[in-house]
């Protein structure tokens, strides 16, 4: 209950929101200490009567984690790599150090020793710092593709060619929609994909490509959904969106959605509470543009594009998809195999999600992870 209001109060977190992130954090712990248990059950093996090392840490890792899961993504990092053999540095997203600090605590009060696992509180400068020390052996980052480029030339600076970098850094994630498909469940996991959490997922959907037959059937069952959405405070259960992290956040989206309003078209926008304009809150909406290339970026949050395609030109959107150089998650919906195992093969993502969601990974049955600028 603690750790459900701490995701509440300080990252924005809906009560469902916070249940899951709670499940994946144990989810965590879970995996990688079975990991533990059967990759590493004995770090020796012996050859011609010697004794030989099968297994070591490789030092201190930096673990760099995001706002958005200040959990589950927090304590996968750190026990990933406490469980390998290594020291950790932690330094959560400055927008929720109080979950990362509560953790640590319980980390230290479980056994691990304050000198294995040490938390660092700060904003990107402090953790460009503790990528440029020459004693970090390793960097775990969720975030930006930008940041994950800048960490990977300092490591490069200081000749550490060697030092793992794992980096998840989200994408412009795409769904393909054809004339086939059962729009009533689209819609559902349209709504679940673009707008939970906020729209504030990596994994988000960003772009949902819809055959023209069915494109106008589409578009009202659309506006239909989101005018059911509630947003507001998430401390209550009847929330479905809550607020975005900050202000800064709420202003690049605000700048972002100035932009998209120019060059496409309005499709709906959802009513935000009254105090919209005092607190964090952005109002869920939908714009219709011509192409892929119109967007150039990941807006974080509650905005999705509609591209309407014609049956013929599949292939040239598979192409334009590919062609941005992200590759974390994609999204059909058909009842045609022949389309999905097409659309499934030519992609260039991560993660494929047929006739469901694309949110939601879970750990230990689904991996998850992305390619090129994703990860």
């Amino acid at each position: 209950d603690e750790f459900i209001q701490l995701c509440i109060q300080e990252a924005g977190k809906t009560v469902a929101n916070a249940v899951a992130e709670i499940r994946e954090a144990v989810d965590f712990c879970r995996y990688y200490s079975y990991q533990a248990k059967s990759l590493f059950a004995s770090p020796y093996k012996i050859v011609d009567s010697t004794i030989q090392v099968e297994h070591r840490g490789h030092g201190v890792i930096a673990c760099i984690s995001p706002w958005n899961f200040p959990l589950a993504i927090f304590v996968g990092q750190v026990v990933a790599a406490l469980v390998a053999g290594n020291t950790v540095a932690a330094k959560p997203a400055e927008q929720t150090p109080i979950i990362a600090f509560k953790v640590i605590q319980l980390m230290h009060s479980a056994g691990i020793p304050a000198k294995v696992l040490q938390l660092i509180i700060g904003d990107g400068e402090i953790g460009a710092q503790i990528v440029n020390d020459h004693r970090v052996a390793g960097v775990v980052f969720t975030g930006s593709a930008f940041v994950a480029h800048e960490i990977r030339k300092t490591l490069s600076k200081h000749h550490r060619h060697n030092a793992p970098l794992i980096a998840e850094t989200g994408g412009i994630n795409a769904m393909l929609v054809d004339s086939s498909a059962l729009l009533e469940q689209t819609i559902k996991d349209v709504m679940q994909s673009a707008f939970d959490s906020a729209g504030q997922r990596c994994s988000a959907l960003r772009v949902v490509y819809v055959q023209q037959d069915i494109f106008d059937e589409f578009t009202r069952l659309l506006k239909g959904a989101m005018a059911e959405l509630i947003i507001g405070d998430p401390t209550y259960i009847q929330t479905d969106i809550g607020p975005i992290i900050d202000q800064p956040a709420k202003q690049d989206l605000q700048t972002y959605e100035k932009r998209i309003s120019e060059i496409g078209t309005l499709i709906y926008k959802c009513n935000a509470p009254l105090e919209e304009q005092l607190n964090n809150y952005f109002s869920p909406c939908a714009y219709q543009v011509d192409s892929i290339d119109q967007i150039h970026q990941e807006a974080f949050g509650p905005i999705l594009h509609v591209i309407s395609f014609t049956a013929e030109n599949i292939q040239a959107v598979l192409n334009e998809i590919n062609k941005q150089g992200y590759g974390l998650t994609f999204g059909i919906q058909s009842r045609i195999q022949t389309f999905t195992e097409k659309a499934s093969k030519d992609i260039r993502a991560g993660n494929v999600y047929i006739n469901r969601n694309m949110i939601g990974a879970t750990v230990g049955i689904q991996p998850f992870g992305g390619e090129r600028l994703s990860g």
